[in-house]
């Protein structure tokens, strides 16, 4: 009996092995031309798989438009030829970007080729849906190198507006240009040159290219976090000192009495509170976002490195660019990270502190209350006895009288009693029982 060996398959084998394949360049020959759109939807629509799930009904939404059945609710890539373009779309965690690229027979003028988009084939109704989402947007014209460098250098920067340059020869076969910047058109510019490229690589350099232009702006989404949060911790660090100082000045001066002590502790712990939480929403605010910028810039850096970018004489390339553009704004983020993260354990270590000297206060207070409870049980008792002696003076003579009166009344009818003595000499019998029936009581109210 043959063995059917795909049986012996752990079930995560195919879908592992497929992922490291799962997103390829698209094959691209000189002269060609190339629009890049990242998609980036708004944070709440990416919780719970919403991302995943907008993206593909807007993939699904274009190739109804041509007839073309589209991908599944799985995919994470697709690629189509339409005829007159390609497309290839990609969804990530975040954003799905897709990438049109249309063939041409020769090269184009620069200013042409920017003009002759594959996205004019594009339903104009099918890109109003993306508005208010779009993050990137670029243009990328491929060509066939056919001058020097320095030559190409003056027939590129009209296409730039004249704006500072960015470029290098890549990959040992290409060269780059670009300025990263936002045309007039909305959209920005990249001109790869073939130089001595093999097959493929056009394709691999290309794709480089527009994911350090992606990954570039969704790192800097975590700017306007930090931009917002720096004055806020400002305020939060002067009003810590605030509270601090007051701490200090209580300890110099003390409160007027152990309750304004207290008073004083607790409302500095409540305003220390009240720190606490905003710090910490903060933090919840800016975590994610803070995280994620450093991962896409970490990717744009392993990009730029793939590159392996020489430099082209009086041009920055594109590392350069980056390592004095980007990366102030990642360490901005990444500073304002830090100081959250130093500024709610500064706050934490003074709540604590805060909580501990409140907590000896009150157990001062604690001891005053039980020794001042000790006094008045000692005075209760002082007391509790001088009435008992009272008692047992009052009942013995209540006790006498009538014994007094018995013995009248025995000496009346004849019996040879003299009451007054008679009295006398029961009197100390009669203190000693009504104080012992005294003490027998409150022992048993006590074992009560």
């Amino acid at each position: 009996m043959s063995i059917v060996y795909s049986g012996l398959n752990h079930p995560l084998r195919v879908p592992l092995a497929a992922e490291v394949h799962s997103r390829p360049s698209l094959h691209l020959l000189a002269p060609e031309s190339l629009t890049h759109l990242a998609v980036y939807l708004q944070p709440d629509a990416n919780a719970n798989g919403g991302n995943a799930i907008v993206q593909h009904e807007i993939l699904l939404a274009l190739c109804a438009h041509f007839g073309v059945a589209g991908p599944g609710s799985e995919a994470k890539y697709f690629f189509h030829d339409f005829g007159r373009f390609r497309i290839k779309w990609e969804c990530h965690t975040e954003f799905a970007t897709y990438t049109f690229a249309e063939s041409h027979e020769h090269n184009l003028d620069l200013g042409l080729a920017f003009e002759r988009v594959p996205l004019s084939h594009v339903p104009q109704e099918w890109l109003h849906r993306l508005q208010g989402k779009i993050m990137v947007a670029a243009h990328v014209v491929l060509d066939k190198a056919s001058m020097k460098p320095d030559q190409q250098a003056l027939e590129i920067h009209p296409v730039f507006d004249g704006n500072l340059l960015v470029g290098s020869n890549a990959q040992e076969g290409g060269e780059i240009w670009t300025d990263f910047l936002i045309q007039s058109d909305g959209f920005s510019r990249f001109v790869v040159r073939d130089v001595d490229m093999h097959e493929q690589q056009a394709g691999r350099l290309i794709q480089r290219l527009l994911e350090i232009e992606t990954y570039r702006m969704m790192a800097l989404l975590g700017l306007p976090h930090a931009l917002r949060s720096a004055p806020i911790l400002n305020a939060i660090e002067g009003e810590l000192a605030r509270l601090t100082a007051a701490m200090v000045d209580t300890d110099q001066t003390g409160g007027d009495a152990p309750a304004d002590a207290v008073d004083d502790e607790q409302e500095l712990l409540r305003n220390i509170t009240g720190l606490a939480a905003r710090i910490e929403k903060i933090s919840l605010d800016n975590s994610y976002r803070f995280s994620a910028s450093q991962a896409y810039f970490r990717l744009v850096q392993a990009r730029i490195d793939e590159l392996r970018e020489s430099r082209i004489e009086g041009v920055p390339t594109v590392a350069e660019f980056m390592d004095r553009r980007l990366a102030p704004a990642m360490n901005t983020c990444e500073s304002i990270a830090r100081r959250q993260e130093a500024l709610a354990e500064r706050i934490a270590h003074t709540n604590d502190l805060l909580r501990t000297r409140v907590g000896i206060v009150q157990e001062q207070q604690n001891r005053q209350i039980l020794q001042s409870m000790n006094t008045r049980a000692a005075q209760q008792l002082r007391l509790q006895q001088a009435v008992e002696g009272l008692s047992v003076v009052a009942i013995s003579y209540y006790l006498a009288s009538l014994f007094n009166y018995a013995g009248k009344a025995l000496k009346a009818t004849g019996w040879p009693v003299n009451p007054d003595v008679a009295t006398g000499i029961l009197l100390p019998a009669i203190a000693v029982a009504v104080w012992l029936g005294l003490r027998r009581i409150h022992k048993k109210a006590g074992v009560a």
